[in-house]
């Protein structure tokens, strides 16, 4: 049995795992040609894709279960000024991210790119958050707290969309607190009107998926890898999923949204798929495919930023009338792979390439935190 200092190997894989499957899915060679578990459900629904943010969230929460332990011998000043430090260096990174790249030669002249138009939330800049609110929480109200926090989170979230909007792309509540607050120019365009699926208000719903990775993760440190975990684990996951189908009923899955049964039913896909994983890895010691994985877990957000910031580089250079991106798919993969292989193809490359880098940085012990 694992001690509670000990790390799981199983939350690591889950951790790298996600990652993988977050490049994958953001890097294809054209989204009119990905097959359909690697698209995000239109609005209503869930697909393999909707599964892979809130799993990221979840795994942020298993680490908080052994980073708050270390913060308990702290002074007060000396844990907080950890916490903000880390929360105000991933949102930064998140920002900074869409700002890049920085300038514009449009016109003939270096001309820095306005902050005006710049989309202030996203990804990173919600896993900051819930980073830093799952730490406060846990770090002040502890464990009964935060079982309170989610349950009043969770019912909070659907009254406010129900009394003040509706659950549509145009007449939710969330979209009419970020035109509010943010303004249509820092806010997601891709749905073809301003909406951003990571703004204000959905943030306090996959809050808690950070709180039930906390708990997860303080269970298999504290049980180890036994069959009470993976029975605790299982169980749970599958109180949660009943719950999450029945609210589903009134109150759909939705990513875009982040509604209240989505976050329950990521969390329950997220309790069983570490039971599993805790099953192969520590009770049956299959270990030998697991190397992989725990490359992309060992420098998570840098990996994930590297292959954003790669992406990015790629579109803005061009190759004649196409963007390295796009030409790279339409003339090595797509003629020989097909459109809808090859877009798969690609996507599948890439996330190789993303992982070299980080197999480079694991030989050298080099591990980069954000």
């Amino acid at each position: 049995m694992k001690t509670q200092h000990q790390r799981s190997q199983a939350i690591d894989v889950l951790r790298g795992l996600t990652v993988a499957l977050m490049i994958m899915v953001n890097m294809p060679g054209t989204p009119a040609t990905t097959y359909a578990p690697f698209l995000h459900a239109e609005w209503h629904g869930l697909t393999l894709t909707d599964l892979v943010f809130p799993t990221f969230m979840f795994v942020v929460g298993t680490a908080l279960s052994f980073t708050l332990e270390k913060y308990e011998g702290m002074g007060e000043a000396a844990v907080l000024k950890k916490i903000f430090t880390r929360t105000a260096l991933i949102f930064l990174c998140g920002f900074l991210m869409y700002w890049y790249p920085f300038f514009s030669t449009e016109g003939g002249s270096l001309t820095v790119l306005p902050l005006s138009g710049t989309r202030i939330f996203g990804v990173l800049q919600r896993i900051a958050l819930g980073y830093c609110a799952g730490s406060l929480i846990l770090h002040y109200w502890k464990e009964k707290g935060a079982i309170v926090f989610a349950v009043v989170a969770l019912f909070g979230y659907w009254a406010l969309l129900y009394w003040f909007g509706d659950y549509t792309l145009a007449g939710n509540a969330q979209r009419k607190l970020d035109l509010l607050v943010l303004g249509e120019a820092h806010m997601y365009h891709g749905e073809g009107i301003a909406f951003d699926p990571e703004g204000i208000l959905s943030t306090l719903p996959s809050i808690v998926n950070v709180l039930a990775g906390y708990f997860a993760g303080r269970l298999v440190r504290r049980l180890g890898a036994s069959y009470e975990t993976i029975a605790k684990l299982t169980m749970s996951a599958a109180v949660l999923a009943v719950l999450a189908l029945c609210w589903s009923s009134v109150f759909p899955f939705n990513k875009k949204l982040w509604t209240s049964s989505y976050t329950l039913i990521t969390i329950a896909i997220d309790l069983f798929t570490l039971s599993l994983l805790l099953y192969v890895i520590d009770m049956l010691d299959k270990r030998g495919w697991t190397y992989f994985f725990e490359v992309f877990g060992r420098n998570t957000l840098f990996i994930y930023l590297f292959s954003e910031v790669v992406a990015s580089t790629f579109f803005l250079m061009k190759i004649g009338d196409l963007n390295v991106f796009d030409w790279v798919y339409l003339n090595l993969f797509r003629p020989w792979a097909g459109v809808y292989n090859g877009t798969l193809l690609w996507a599948v490359v890439y996330m190789l390439g993303c992982w070299s880098v980080g197999y480079v940085l694991d030989r050298k012990k080099i591990y980069i935190k954000l």
